[in-house]
C-alpha cells in the first residue's frame, strides 16, 4: 500500500505540471491551433520543441513568437498575435513546448 502511494505521488508529481501548462495553452486557445503530437493549422507541439532543441536562447525567441506571432517559419499560414498571453505565460508556455521533444 504504501509504495503504492509513493508511486502514484511521483506520478502525480511528473505530470501535474504538464498538465498545468496543457490548461494554460487550452485556456489560452493555443490548442485550437496546436496539438502536442499532430499538425492542427500550426505545427504540433514536439515538432516546435525538435526545431528550437539545442538553442540557447530558445525559450525567449519561443515566448516572443508566442505573444507577437509570426509567419513563413512553419508555411504560409501565418500565427496570430496573442495579446491576451502575458509576458510570463509566453515563457511558461515556452518552457513547457520546449520540454515536450
Amino acid at each position: 500500500m504504501k509504495r503504492s502511494l509513493i508511486t502514484l505521488a511521483m506520478t502525480l508529481a511528473v505530470a501535474a505540471p504538464a498538465l498545468a501548462d496543457q490548461a494554460l495553452a487550452t485556456a489560452k486557445n493555443c490548442m485550437a491551433c496546436h496539438a502536442v503530437e499532430k499538425k492542427l493549422v500550426g505545427p504540433s507541439y514536439k515538432d516546435v520543441a525538435n526545431k528550437y532543441a539545442g538553442q540557447g536562447d530558445a525559450v525567449n525567441k519561443l515566448a516572443a513568437k508566442i505573444v507577437k506571432g509570426g509567419s513563413g517559419v512553419w508555411g504560409p499560414i501565418p500565427m496570430p498575435a496573442n495579446n491576451q498571453v502575458s509576458e510570463a505565460e509566453a515563457q511558461k508556455l515556452a518552457a513547457w513546448i520546449l520540454g515536450l521533444k
